[in-house]
Order: structure tokens, then C-alpha cells, then sequence
């Protein structure tokens, strides 16, 4: 089912709830009660079928791949704190594929065991990306005099200043034009750290899609102070080191929010909102990686699904030969519970 599609039907069945509950007791309320029930279960049917395509299976069952990720803590020794936060990020970004019971463990001091069942080529591609992407967020101000600096060096009559440097920003092709590029007086140093980010969040906006920003109370009053002395000027937004966009700024903002654009696609803006809400303190590589066979056979598994099933089979039947009619109405309670359940889940 399509996102608006559950919506309109969520809606839907919310309204006849309501219906439901603001009726007197009688055969209207009953006959609301009966659509739905039945309409519950066919939106739990919806929601499982395919079931092998939409109900998620563990490692043991289907098999995954495996990556084992070494921290990079450069002159710094890797210690307990920053394997525990890497951890903690990771376990995050993996949630982020909406896989079920994925390993994630510590490996000596300074190595990650992932294991996440289920994933195809493309799926693996983007699970390499994100788990070795740093995340590095940074907010830097362009030199504040609308270019006549850059000008200045570029004829040689000024040098670059020391707190300065100049970087290159890639501004992605609109229609039928071509990429552009321009050069930027960029301070080193960031006003203000990807760390200060509370939440991230990607939507389709006007510019296309993408990624908005909350700060934390002090982030938000730093990025306040900083929109309101240098208004008119421009503010460069940089992740892991390449300028994402440059935008002027207008106005002071004090309401802790910031956004990205870039000419993402919604899996670029998804994938990045994941990370910057979630950003690794210590690099990372990728030191291998492989796939991981099924813990269960498949014989383990049908056994299993046989053994459910009879169970289940025999439970009817006694509760049918016993109470006879209202064990007919029990069997189909436990039966619509069953279906509402499973649906529940994969949702």
C-alpha cells in the first residue's frame, strides 16, 4: 500500500471508530462493530501481503551480511567511551532500514561486529555508506564583504587572511543549464559544530528534498547570535569538508532551525538526515566484509511453521468440539486477533 492510500484508509477507519462510540447500543452499533472488524482485517491482510516481501526475518532465518568496522582514533588511543558512543550511533543508522534484530557488538577495543539479515546489492551499497560516513557538520561564515576579498587575491593585490581559505563550491545543474562552480573565502574554523544538532529531518519542500535542522537551546542561541551580526552575508553549510550550499542570510534566527539543499534525491536526504542526527566522534573504516548464512536450515524452518500450525489446528478443533457454537465465535476472535496482530507488526 502506498503512504496516501494508508493514510486515506487510517482516516477512514478512525471516522467510523468515532461513529462507533457516539452510537447508542443497538443494531447500528453492532453492524458498525462487524464493518470494522472486517475492515481491520483486510487492512492487516494489505499490509502482510506479499508476506515474504513485508515481513521482516532475523538472521537466523534468512542469512545477511556482515561488516566488521575498525575506529580510526588517529593520535588518540580508541578507549571505552568512544567504541560505546560508536556503538550507539551505529545501532541508530541501522535502524534506519527497518531491518529486524540485527547483531551489533563490540570486538576487542577498538572493532565493531554488524550483522543485518536481509539486505540486497543495492541495500549493501548504501548500508557501507552509511555506516563509515563521519557526518562531519559544520557551519562556516564566507569572508563578509560580498566577494571584493577574493577579487583582491585573485588580482594580487591582498593576500588570503590567516583564519581564512579559499574552497570550491559545487552548485548542482538546474533543467538544462550546467553545473556551476564558484570560489569561496571560507573561515577554517566552524562558528558552529554539527554537535549542537538535536533532531534532522528530511521533507520535499519547494527546492526538492531536504534536510532540516533543530539545535540544541545552545546551539539555537549561538546560531541566533551569529545570523544576527553578520545578516547580508553569506553562511557556508559544509559536510565532511565539501560546501553543501552558501546561502545569505536574511534575517537573525533564533528559532533553532536550520536547512540543507542540495539537489537530493529522497534517498540522499533520507540518508543524510540519518546521519547527521547521528554523527560519528571517531572515524571509522570498513575492515570486512561478508555474508552470513542462516543459523536455522530450511527443514529447522518448515518443522517449525508444521509444528505452529498443527498446534494451532488442534487448538480449534478442541475449543470447536467443546463449547460448539460459541467455540465457533472463540475460534474466529482468536483467528481476526491472529491477522490484526501479524499486521500490527509489520507495519
Amino acid at each position: 500500500m502506498t503512504p496516501a492510500l494508508t493514510f486515506f484508509a487510517g482516516l477512514g477507519l478512525l471516522v467510523l471508530f468515532g461513529w462507533y462510540f457516539a452510537t447508542d447500543v443497538g443494531l447500528r452499533k453492532r453492524l458498525l462493530a462487524t464493518t470494522l472488524v472486517m475492515l481491520l482485517v483486510a487492512f492487516s491482510i494489505a499490509t502482510i501481503w506479499p508476506p515474504k516481501e513485508k515481513i521482516q526475518l532475523g538472521l537466523d532465518i534468512q542469512g545477511g551480511t556482515s561488516f566488521l568496522i575498525r575506529l580510526m582514533g588517529g593520535d588518540k588511543e580508541v578507549n571505552k567511551g568512544m567504541l560505546d558512543q560508536a556503538v550507539e550511533v551505529i545501532r541508530k543508522r541501522i535502524d534506519y532500514f527497518g531491518v529486524s534484530e540485527p547483531v551489533i557488538s563490540p570486538v576487542g577495543n577498538d572493532r565493531i561486529l554488524v550483522q543485518i539479515p536481509g539486505l540486497d546489492t543495492a541495500k549493501i551499497q548504501e548500508a557501507r555508506e552509511q555506516l563509515s560516513r563521519v557526518a562531519k557538520l559544520e557551519f562556516r561564515l564566507v569572508y563578509p564583504d560580498n566577494g571584493e576579498r577574493l577579487k583582491a587575491i585573485d588580482e594580487g593585490k591582498e593576500v588570503i587572511p590567516p583564519e581564512y581559505r579559499i574552497e570550491l563550491y559545487k552548485m548542482a545543474a538546474e533543467g538544462t543549464e550546467k553545473p556551476r562552480e564558484e570560489r569561496l573565502l571560507v573561515k577554517k574554523k566552524a562558528d558552529l559544530g554539527g554537535d549542537r544538532v538535536r533532531e534532522s529531518h528530511a521533507y520535499y519542500g519547494n527546492e526538492g528534498w531536504t534536510v532540516q535542522l533543530k539545535f540544541d537551546s545552545e546551539g539555537a542561541k549561538k546560531f541566533g547570535q551569529i545570523t544576527e551580526q553578520y545578516k547580508g552575508h553569506r553562511f557556508a553549510i559544509v559536510l565532511d569538508g565539501v560546501i553543501q550550499s552558501a546561502p545569505v542570510i536574511r534575517d537573525a534566527i533564533y528559532g533553532g532551525d536550520a536547512i540543507i539543499t542540495g539537489k537530493f534525491d529522497e534517498k540522499e536526504a533520507r540518508g543524510l538526515s540519518s546521519v547527521l542526527e547521528n554523527p560519528l566522534q571517531t572515524p571509522v573504516s570498513i575492515e570486512e566484509e561478508r555474508s552470513v548464512s542462516p543459523t536455522l536450515g530450511l527443514d529447522s524452518i518448515r518443522a517449525s511453521i508444521m509444528a505452529g500450525l498443527l498446534g494451532l489446528a488442534i487448538t480449534l478443533v478442541c475449543v470447536l468440539i467443546y463449547h460448539r457454537l460459541p467455540g465457533l465465535v472463540a475460534n474466529l476472535a482468536l483467528l481476526v486477533n491472529l491477522v490484526l496482530l501479524v499486521g500490527a507488526l509489520t507495519m
